[in-house]
């Protein structure tokens, strides 16, 4: 990301140093510096909206749920595109093995874990954002 940015520090350095600020130059709308900035901007809008997309995938973000029939009870990442979940479907617990376009059922639970409500995986939105909120508020 670094060196998308270089060459509008180095645009903007080089129109400080003609010796007049930036905000007195009026900039003509087919000029090359207005399409620059603009451009530049419109670069960096585009680079924002693709990191908040990377970083909600990442962080499982945009499960929802609202029928509450399905429910992640836990899950573990044991690689970097390789995880284990417990679900609750009904009164029934299974361990799924998820990988890069693989769904496998790995065991069928024949004695359901206890589970209080404190400890199940909200899936909503709202309330993943609080608890990551607190959680850097806290530290």
């Amino acid at each position: 990301m670094r060196w998308l940015l270089l060459p509008v520090g180095f645009f903007c350095n080089a129109l400080q140093a003609q010796g007049e600020p930036l905000a007195s130059v009026p900039l003509e709308p087919l000029s090359s510096p207005y399409l620059l900035k603009l451009t530049g901007g419109l670069l960096l809008v585009v680079l924002m909206i693709f990191a908040l997309a990377w970083l909600i995938r990442k962080l499982n973000l945009n499960q929802q749920s609202n029928n509450n029939l399905i429910k992640i009870i836990a899950g573990l990442s044991i690689g970097t595109r390789d995880r284990i979940v417990l679900l609750q479907v009904g009164e029934e617990q299974i361990l799924l093995g998820l990988s890069s376009g693989r769904i496998e059922k790995l065991h069928t639970l024949a004695v359901p874990l206890e589970v209080s409500g404190e400890q199940v995986e909200t899936s909503s939105f709202s309330a993943r954002l609080n608890r990551l909120m607190g959680e850097r508020g806290a530290s």
